[in-house]
């Protein structure tokens, strides 16, 4: 059994093949059920934000889990799951744990080292968990992934690099209407992402903002938490947008559904001079398209967030944190190999025990004379002499597994099993997570030279 990431994102996909494939919160259980019930899947996570949709996987093969997740996600975006292939990416053992560990980290999200990421994977294994598809795995992977997210932020000061997609997107919009400071604005969605929009808008020191959200109860939560902290907020209804964007300069819209929130229609003509700025950060796209092509109105989407950070973002200031994902990478690969052999040790003192309880019963009936007092000398005696014995080849053997390496594959518990002649079915759960990680794009855990597909 070993860990299969498969995904996309914005490194692999446009805005629609991403959006064809992504999935209402509300549809996730199901979809991990699916998962879950596809070729050798035994535990699943799926993580869908805004700007990547991947699936984690406890897998008994890889291409028997390959195949079973890639046909699940190519139903969910309603195409051939040959045309998929050419957006996915596909990592195994290794290389897919530190693939979740640059994840958590925001080392590949679209603005590098936000750290909104590590709350979404946080969500995304409550919801697993949750849903019945997390096994031992996948917790103490996912944990460990979580973990390193917050020693990377709290170690090298990536948050400095880690404004958000909200924080890019509102920069965007100061360069097509200026200062934020003083002006209305309009959120569209009440959720995280609305909740994080709520706060760069009161940091930026908007006039007032307007909320709206197809559950009243959370729009007015969230205008609520800004009247606290200072900034007028009240909430209007889908049927008052049109009045509602009319007076305003900035709208950010960041919904979860699956259609589209704010139609062309919505959009009234400019009353007074000034553009009218909208901040689509949905996935889907909560605003109609054609909003680009009114008059005195700018579209900032996802793509134009892209274009953005692509232009600003240097990888120098992240080889502190590549340098801790990789030394985390190495020592749980360790870990895992050497709690490996574990089932395999223990059954070894197991079959040592009954040889010995064996013996001392053989003894029991040859000398059936023999003084409580000598008999249990003679056990403990045999016993010590057995625990002696085995326990520097037992401590060896995990010490072993766990410094193998890419160069070294020797399979430590098989050894076992074959000089002892151990039961194979005792130690089924051994793992082989014995491969390095790799960034090869398309990865099935050979390490630097994995295939690229």
């Amino acid at each position: 059994m070993s860990v299969l990431a498969v995904g996309l994102s914005h490194h692999t996909a446009d805005l629609r093949t991403l959006e064809r494939v992504t999935i209402s919160q509300d549809e996730v259980p199901k979809t991990l059920h699916e998962l879950q019930h596809a070729q050798d899947v035994s535990e699943v996570m799926l993580v869908s934000t805004c700007n990547r949709v991947e699936i984690y996987a406890i897998v008994e093969s890889f291409h028997g889990g390959l195949s079973g997740v890639s046909s699940v996600l190519a139903r969910m975006a309603g195409v051939d799951v040959t045309e998929l292939y050419d957006n996915l990416y596909v990592h195994y053992a290794g290389a897919a744990v530190e693939h979740l560990f640059s994840v958590a980290c925001g080392l590949d999200s679209m603005v590098v080292g936000e750290t909104q990421i590590l709350g979404q994977v946080r969500a995304a294994y409550a919801t697993a968990a949750d849903s019945g598809t997390v096994g031992s795995a996948l917790h103490e992977l996912v944990q460990a992934a979580l973990r390193v997210g917050k020693r990377v932020h709290s170690e090298t000061g990536l948050d400095a690099l880690g404004a958000s997609v909200v924080s890019k997107a509102l920069e965007a919009a100061v360069d097509g209407i200026g200062d934020l400071a003083g002006r209305p604005a309009v959120i569209i969605g009440a959720g995280s992402m609305g909740a994080l929009a709520a706060s760069q808008l009161r940091t930026s020191g908007v006039s007032e903002v307007v909320v709206a959200n197809r559950t009243v109860a959370s729009a007015e939560r969230l205008a609520a938490s800004l009247s606290e902290a200072g900034v007028p907020a009240r909430t209007v209804t889908f049927d008052e947008l049109g009045d509602a964007l009319a007076a305003v300069d900035l709208v950010v819209c960041c919904t979860g559904a699956q259609d589209v929130v704010l139609p062309a229609e919505f959009v009234p003509e400019r009353k007074r001079q000034g553009e009218l700025v909208i901040c689509d950060l949905g996935l889907p796209r909560d605003a109609d398209p054609a909003i680009a092509e009114m008059a005195g109105v700018r579209l900032v989407d996802l793509e134009t967030v892209r274009h953005q950070v692509d232009a600003s973002t240097t990888r120098a200031h992240t080889e502190l944190a590549a340098e801790i994902i990789g030394e985390e990478v190495r020592e749980y690969l360790a870990q895992q190999r050497s709690a490996a052999v574990t089932p395999t040790v223990a059954a070894l003192r197991q079959q040592a025990a009954e040889v010995v309880d064996a013996e001392l019963l053989r003894l029991d009936r040859r000398l059936p004379s023999l003084d409580e007092q000598t008999r249990d000398e003679v056990s403990r005696t045999v016993r010590r002499v057995v625990d002696k014995l085995l326990h520097a080849p037992t401590v060896r053997v995990k010490q072993l597994a766990a410094e193998t390496g890419a160069e070294g594959s020797t399979d430590y518990a098989g050894a076992l099993r074959e000089l002892f002649g151990l039961d194979p079915a005792a130690p089924a759960t051994v793992a082989q997570p014995t491969q390095q990680p790799s960034r090869a794009r398309y990865d099935d855990g050979g390490g630097e030279g994995g295939a690229e597909r």
